[in-house]
């Protein structure tokens, strides 16, 4: 069954234009209601934090570009997603999340990414809500966090807006303006990896940086 998931995630990723392609065609304008569908999912639901998005907003982007969906309601629709929800998240976060932290294992969520979530929160503080939009896995997290640590309602939404509008606009321009050019179109598969090669980079980063630290705090 998780073998089934995990060639099925895979295939979405490696041909994720060509489904985006097909649901346009399906559903015309219905695809902004699905995109929004994803885009909530991703850091909305706690569970989900496996749907594509860096490369998603990337390829409608590009898709903006050829005229087959509208560039300035698609990004309405992609902020929208974005900010309500990590809104969402972040009132799971308020509301449940310390009970998940008491727990011992849970059956859908990797403890160990909360608590490294946990970690960079801690780091950055409120800036690790805009932060973390560029971090795959973190930017579902992060939210939860936030809201487990009773973050101020109003400073996190702040936040939340700048960092989803900014993260929208980076891949969504970034595939309107680079994704018809002919290289990229006959390499679109390589692009969308090196587009999520991107977003995982500060977080290997820092990982990396961390790890450092604690290697040299043993030698001391």
């Amino acid at each position: 069954m998780e073998a089934s998931i995990t060639v099925s995630i895979l295939d979405l990723i490696i041909n994720l234009d060509q489904h985006i392609a097909e649901l346009i065609r399906q559903f015309g304008v219905g695809i902004y209601i699905i995109i929004f569908a994803v885009i909530f999912s991703e850091t909305g639901l706690v569970v989900t934090p496996f749907l594509p998005g860096d490369s998603l907003i990337f390829i409608l982007g590009a898709f903006a570009a050829s005229g087959d969906i509208d560039l300035v309601t698609m990004g309405m629709v992609l902020c929208l997603a974005g900010v309500l929800g990590n809104l969402v998240n972040y009132r799971i976060g308020y509301y449940i999340g310390p009970k998940i932290f008491q727990a011992e294992r849970m059956r859908f969520i990797k403890m160990e990414y909360l608590i490294r979530t946990q970690e960079f929160y801690e780091k950055h503080g409120g800036k690790a809500v805009v932060i973390a939009r560029f971090m795959p896995i973190f930017r579902t997290f992060v939210p939860f966090v936030a809201g487990i640590a009773k973050m101020n309602g109003r400073r996190f939404f702040i936040y939340n807006l700048v960092g989803s509008c900014s993260w929208v606009l980076v891949f969504l321009l970034g595939g309107y303006l680079f994704g018809n050019i002919p290289i990229v179109e006959k390499n679109f598969t390589l692009v969308v990896f090196g587009v999520i090669l991107v977003s995982l980079l500060p977080g290997l980063v820092a990982g990396l940086i961390e790890k450092n630290k604690k290697i040299d705090a043993k030698s001391d």
